[in-house]
């Protein structure tokens, strides 16, 4: 099992990385934001609202909640608006984080997935997962940066460190 400061520090790197990317979402112009940049990547605003809508239906179900579908990336017509609702999200993930105990952590979550399948895994595992999940998808935000033609701003973790990251 993971610590819950591990998982803290873990959720910590995620928000700094977001921000990176964010930081640099927003020289782009609406149509930019909004357009596929080639190679089969969707456009910036999908990937992101994408990382949102997961962050936010795992955090729901952490909450003994079971959310029939996700949000859809054309909730947020622009990236003011997905950032807002992000910020929210996060205040209510960190909140949860910080009341994490080793017990909490070991209890079992239990769901119905959007195909109506039960589902049951300790809570670590979940947050093990969200976090995992949130790098697969910070590396096409990235892919999708350097296909607009823009450096993208290094989000790793051990970068993170070098450059101050604390918790």
């Amino acid at each position: 099992m993971i610590s819950p400061a591990v998982l803290c520090e873990l959720f910590d790197h995620n928000y700094w990385a977001r921000d990176r990317q964010l930081q640099v979402c927003a020289a782009f112009t609406e149509e930019q934001f909004l357009r596929p940049p080639g190679g089969g990547c969707p456009p910036l605003r999908d990937l992101l609202a994408h990382l949102l809508a997961v962050e936010w239906l795992w955090l729901e179900r952490w909450r003994g909640r079971s959310p029939r579908a996700m949000p859809q990336a054309g909730e947020w017509a622009d990236l003011a608006a997905l950032t807002n609702r992000w910020r929210l999200v996060e205040r209510d993930m960190r909140a949860c984080l910080a009341g994490l105990t080793e017990e909490a952590l070991e209890r079992p979550i239990s769901y119905v997935n959007f195909r109506g399948e039960a589902w049951t895994y300790p809570l670590w595992r979940i947050l093990t997962h969200l976090a995992i999940h949130q790098g697969y998808h910070r590396g096409q935000v990235t892919v999708a940066l350097r296909q607009l033609g823009v450096q993208p701003p290094a989000v790793d973790f051990l970068v993170a460190h070098d450059m101050g990251f604390r918790l």
